[in-house]
């Protein structure tokens, strides 16, 4: 396999679960087809001596605070520390979610970090001159500015119990966890290369100061990519504490957990790195799915598309006309048409599109709608530059993540 093809995150994880899976099987003395036998009747128990020492506890929802004012009519709040932008409040913006707005993912309370005694270490056995960088230091290299999408891998999981009348573990997110900003930071290769990064790593692994110390791996071919970045901005401003202060990494196209915040340790490795966060968090497990080992389900890559209205939930309005408004955005491309259905799908019609229409983004759009009294289930419905298009149902997953199917919104006419 060419270096270059673990730039998507899909095949960098399937990639290192099987050279895992290999060397694995190769010191207990069995086949692959032995071992995978093992891991998925659990008689990883009789093996664990071979597996690598992970802690697999599930980061839980943990009573705490955010920094920044998060008033009821902006956000839902999912204990404290998790906080879900109402996309009522996006209705007169611009394209850009402003930092205020922005909603909030954390594992733990944010934490206070000076940045006069703040340091980036960048260590590990893939770099030849490991070393540390001050937040000046950082300040002064060359930057990159992007305008991305950043979103939950939960974004929607409260549908999966609403719908399917199944309860998935996590904050019970509707749609409001994403968000479109410009980020502003030095690119991730700028400070490998300083640090004599090897051409034998493999790995590189952004880990946060959070109490929790986040971390996730991702290849070298995509840390060394332009736009991946240790981010010191966002949207033209002083990159807030709740979002990562004083750097969070930003890997766009991957998984928004890839983007790990507060970063204070960068590990580069020859070898295949793991963590908590792709094998027992962000990875599909049910029914549906297999197991990947070490992950216990299939690892979560990049995002899927989906589309919101910018509209209250169990919005109330009067009769007449009025201008329906959302979004729509997908982690494949660009998106290509956007349907709304007033009538709960029984009839659709083209949205608006309105530039800009951005890759890795979303695009806004609008319908006219003369609304007459009643109870009704608005649709919106995209399809993406790659034919991908919001399904009408998905498969379950303990954890809940993915949801994209389309949503059906409630409004009442008065």
């Amino acid at each position: 396999m060419k270096e270059n093809d673990l730039l998507v995150e899909k095949v960098y994880q399937q990639a290192r679960a099987d050279e895992f899976i290999w060397q694995k099987a190769k010191t207990l003395g069995m086949s692959r087809k032995k071992f995978l036998q093992f891991m998925t009747v659990g008689a990883g128990i009789a093996i664990g001596s071979g597996l690598p020492r992970l802690r697999l506890e599930e980061p839980a929802l943990a009573a705490g605070e955010v920094v920044k004012s998060v008033p009821p009519e902006l956000f839902y709040d999912y204990k404290g520390i998790q906080q879900e932008m109402r996309w009522e409040a996006m209705y007169d913006r611009g394209y850009l979610v402003p930092n205020e707005l922005f909603y909030v993912r954390n594992h733990t309370a944010t934490p206070k970090i000076d940045q006069k005694t703040w340091r980036l270490r960048v260590e590990g056995s893939g770099v030849s001159r490991p070393r540390e960088f001050t937040y000046d230091e950082l300040l002064s290299l060359p930057s990159v500015s992007v305008i991305r999408a950043l979103e939950c891998a939960g974004n929607g999981r409260s549908f999966f119990e609403s719908v399917q009348g199944k309860k998935a573990d996590g904050a019970p997110w509707k749609l409001g966890a994403i968000g479109v900003a410009e980020w502003t930071g030095v690119p991730l290769r700028e400070v490998l290369q300083l640090a004599g990064v090897k051409r034998t790593a493999k790995d590189v692994m952004p880990e946060g100061l959070d109490e929790k110390k986040v971390r996730r791996p991702m290849s070298l071919a995509k840390a060394l990519e332009e736009d991946t970045l240790l981010v010191y901005a966002m949207n033209g401003q002083t990159l807030p504490a709740d979002h990562g202060f004083p750097i969070r990494a930003f890997v766009p196209g991957w998984l928004g957990a890839a983007s790990i915040k507060w970063v204070g340790r960068i590990e580069v490795s020859e070898k295949p790195l793991f963590s908590t966060w792709n094998t027992e968090s962000y990875v599909l497990i049910g029914s549906d799915y297999q197991p990947n080992p070490p992950a216990k389900g299939t690892i979560i890559t990049a995002q899927n598309i989906k589309s919101a209205f910018e509209l209250a939930w169990d919005a109330k309005m009067p009769a007449g006309e009025h201008l329906l408004r959302g979004r729509s955005w997908s982690a494949s491309g660009k998106i290509a048409k956007v349907e709304v259905s007033l009538d709960g799908g029984k009839t659709w019609q083209a949205a608006r599109l309105r530039e800009p229409n951005l890759d890795g983004a979303w695009v806004r759009w609008d319908v006219d709608w003369n609304a007459r009294p009643g109870k009704y289930q608005l649709q919106a419905k995209a399809t993406d530059t790659k034919g991908n298009t919001q399904p009408t149902s998905v498969p379950f997953n303990a954890k809940g993540y993915l949801y994209n199917a389309v949503v059906s919104h409630p409004v009442t006419v008065s």
